[in-house]
């Protein structure tokens, strides 16, 4: 009787996972969705409440005063944020695709075990992870010997290889794609190349579509670039644009001497700066949440790789 009962458990993975720990699970993760989108909420709140009412109240998400000034504020110069806009998606973009077609191309050679400096090159890339030349010889680099200072180069360059993704991307590879299908493919004559963009990449696509969301996250909320390399307001991106009205604003609320002279010139001295805040948070990420469901249904898939079919 007892070994009837594994054999129906065995034959219905459904029933090896108790009712009461299914409902445990789905209450997690129920309150830490949650815990996701509440604070995010509070920003939306927070960002069309009216200065006064915060100063007074504090963050609500129901506020007692509405207002749109904030994002009246921001929008006062829609061709700079639009401009910006232009100049994060395309970095974003461009160097997503550059970033995962290089990293795969190192990554490839590393894993296979008829490679014969496969070691040399894995600690090669391994070292660079723990040390590195320096913030001052990585800039003169850029600026002196590649010349690429105010150019949409110099903000996909430097973030175009992480040595942690190129190691992760090596060990999928290895552990995921099956050496027989690779000898195979060189037997009927396929070249490397051709092994790689046919075979390797179409069954890598957990990996890859992971790598490409988190190089998409770095990409697009990235400032110091554009702070180190670019002094033209042209070349931009929205994160630094967002910080330095930021600076603008605290500067300006904060100078007594710059609000006298707005206040001699008949300029209304209030900036909404609690609201505006929360505003440049909803300005920055907007654009990438939509990244997110491109991305969901090889999450998915990735959680299965190696898994056992019957």
């Amino acid at each position: 009787m007892a070994a009837s009962e594994i054999s129906t458990a065995a034959s219905n993975p459904k029933n090896v996972l108790p009712k009461s720990a299914s409902i445990g699970v789905h209450i997690f993760f129920i309150i830490y969705s949650l815990l996701c989108i509440i604070p995010l909420l509070l920003v939306v709140m927070v960002s069309i409440t009216d200065e006064s009412a915060i100063v007074r109240e504090g963050y609500s998400f129901l506020p007692s005063a509405f207002s749109t000034e904030a994002y009246e504020f921001l929008f006062k110069d829609p061709t700079s944020i639009v401009r910006a806009y232009g100049v994060s998606i395309l970095v974003t973009v461009l160097g997503t695709c550059c970033s995962l077609i290089i990293m795969a191309l190192y990554a490839y050679p590393i894993s296979r075990p008829d490679f014969p400096h496969a070691k040399f090159f894995t600690f090669f890339v391994f070292f660079t992870m723990l040390f590195n030349g320096g913030l001052v010889p990585w800039y003169l680099v850029y600026v002196q010997v590649l010349d690429v200072k105010n150019t949409l180069i110099a903000l996909i360059m430097p973030l175009i290889v992480a040595a942690f993704f190129v190691l992760i991307i090596r060990t999928f590879f290895q552990t995921t794609i099956p050496s027989a299908v690779l000898e195979s493919a060189k037997i009927d004559g396929a070249g490397e190349m051709t092994i790689f963009f046919k075979i390797v990449l179409p069954l890598s696509l957990p990996v890859m579509a992971t790598v490409a969301l988190f190089q998409t996250l770095t990409y697009w909320n990235d400032w110091f670039l554009s702070l180190v390399f670019i002094t033209k307001e042209a070349n931009i991106s929205i994160q630094y644009l967002m910080y330095k009205t930021m600076l603008n604003i605290q500067y300006l609320a904060n100078n007594s001497t710059a609000a006298a002279a707005i206040r001699a010139q008949g300029g209304e001295f209030r900036f909404p700066s609690e609201s505006v805040r929360m505003a440049m948070v909803i300005v920055g990420i907007g654009p990438i949440i939509f990244a997110y469901p491109f991305f969901q249904k090889y999450f998915v898939k990735g959680l299965t790789v190696g898994a056992v079919k019957g």
